[in-house]
């Protein structure tokens, strides 16, 4: 049997992993382990995507961007 340890949780958070529980007598701790394999991409980035992450670096340092207000403003929101 795995070794097991006590932690501290907001009430809204246990609340939250109840919602997440698969079944009713599903393990928090199974539910923790489900949610952060979820959270972990083993896939590497794409040689194409690192490139476009590359080129969206250089357009921001150069200053070629549009700022989420300006956005708003041309499309009218």
């Amino acid at each position: 049997m795995p070794q097991t340890t006590t932690i501290k949780i907001d009430t809204q958070l246990k609340h939250r992993l109840n919602t997440l529980k698969r079944h009713p007598r599903e393990t928090y701790s199974d539910v923790i382990r489900r949610l952060t394999e979820m959270a972990i991409d083993t896939e590497p980035l794409s040689e194409e995507t690192l490139g476009r992450i590359k080129e969206a670096v250089a357009d921001f340092q150069a200053g070629r961007y549009v700022t989420e207000e300006e956005m708003d403003k041309t499309l009218g929101l």
